[in-house]
């Protein structure tokens, strides 16, 4: 059984879901869990936790993701993407903007911002998921959501066609944002209804587009018994926690029987989760964090052994 985290190439067509069930009938193995969804019609990187490091896939998924994506000025839709029935549309021509417009609007995008999720998204409303209201034509009030755009520019030329506009944007983000809802922003500050047209992951939780492997290179690898080399450790997944290095034997020994510890039996300040690591291995050993309700106790949230 294989374990460790493997960068996929979602293809267009694709569920994440199908990702994970052709992974297991391609490694003949059922621990295999994905990092976050792909909508079926965005292409790229998709880490796959395999083994003992589906319990590090949270963690993949707090690491941030890049995007690419096409932004489409003049017509809106039902689901903010191409695939969706129009809303609205409005003509728009050469000399309706220009491409500092659209940078200075692009630059009101960083940082900490507002969105309100698509209907069709799996957020859930009452236990229930939006797409799921979509579809019976209810409608419900979705709650704004906190997401962090670290950078976003654009990356191609401006151009018009069938009296749209089309131009291509790269976007770093937090956890939870929602690309197709930041296009139809990005219109409406712009004054024009718009839609996200296409859209690929370049990285997720530090694992590149270029590091990853198509399902028919996969099971390639497999059959040649040689896909564990292209795999990484669990510990590559922990990278966006604070490292706490330990050489002592003993003090190894309580993390990995579960101890709670005083904050002061660290050197490092800690006030969020970290991750013990064997100092002469450097094998995660433990997360821990804070105790809820003793702040000068840290308590293990996740114990490797």
């Amino acid at each position: 059984m294989y374990n460790g985290i493997l960068p996929v190439f979602k293809e267009r067509g694709l569920t994440s879901h199908d990702v994970v069930f052709k992974l297991r009938k391609i490694l003949k193995m059922k621990k295999i869990g994905h990092t976050g969804t792909l909508d079926s019609e965005v292409d790229g990187v998709l880490p796959i936790c395999l083994g003992n490091a589906t319990r590090v896939s949270d963690y993949v998924m707090d690491m941030g993701k890049t995007y690419n994506a096409t932004v489409t000025l003049g017509v809106s839709t039902t689901t903010e993407d191409q695939t969706g029935e129009i809303l609205e549309s409005k003509l728009i021509n050469n000399a309706d903007i220009t491409e500092n417009e659209i940078d200075s609007v692009l630059l009101q995008f960083l940082g900490t911002i507002e969105q309100i999720p698509p209907m069709y998204s799996s957020v859930k409303v009452n236990g229930k998921k939006l797409y799921e209201y979509a579809r019976n034509n209810e409608t419900v009030e979705r709650p704004k959501r906190q997401v962090q755009i670290k950078d976003i520019k654009r990356i191609s030329e401006v151009k018009f066609a069938n009296h749209q506009c089309h131009f291509d944007i790269k976007v770093t983000c937090g956890k939870g944002t929602y690309i197709r809802t930041l296009a139809t922003d990005i219109g409406l500050k712009l004054g024009y209804p718009a839609h996200m047209s296409l859209l690929t992951r370049m990285s997720s939780g530090g694992f590149r587009i270029e590091d990853s492997l198509t399902l028919d290179q996969i099971r390639e690898l497999h059959e040649h018994d040689s896909l564990q080399d292209k795999m990484f450790p669990i510990e590559y997944g922990l990278k966006g926690l604070l490292a706490i290095e330990i050489e002592d034997e003993l003090f190894k020994k309580r993390i990995l029987n579960g101890q709670k510890f005083l904050k002061q039996e660290l050197i490092q300040k800690v006030d969020k989760q970290f991750v013990f690591i064997d100092c002469n291995t450097k094998k995660a050993l433990a997360i821990y964090a804070v105790h809820p309700d003793k702040p000068n106790e840290i308590k293990p949230k996740k114990v490797f052994n």
